[in-house]
């Protein structure tokens, strides 16, 4: 497995400003990647659901801490489904959402 891509994992945390209002305060940690397209399989059944697979992310399970948002390339890609296999390998299925 290539782990030489850079990809950038999103949290977006909620705080409070200095008027009490919650907004959003996403924070990124850099982490090395595989990427890869969807399979064809995973194409299919994500369209057939609604959604729109674009690219696999596979890192170690330890870089990954339940983040909801990819940064690769210049685009935001949103988590819509995760695997774990049992080589501590983690696959993040990421697809590309307008307004994100």
């Amino acid at each position: 497995m290539d782990r030489s891509r850079v990809i950038y994992l999103v949290s977006n945390n909620k705080t409070k400003n200095e008027l009490g209002i919650w907004v959003d305060n996403p924070t990124e940690r850099k982490v090395f990647a595989e990427v890869t397209s969807v399979g064809q399989s995973e194409w299919f059944e994500g369209g057939r659901n609604g959604l729109n697979p674009e690219l696999r992310f596979r890192m170690f399970v330890y870089d990954y801490q339940g983040e909801s948002l990819v940064r690769y390339d210049g685009k935001i890609y949103s988590i819509y489904r995760t695997y774990v296999d049992r080589n501590e390998i983690v696959e993040l299925y990421a697809e590309k959402r307008e307004g994100i």
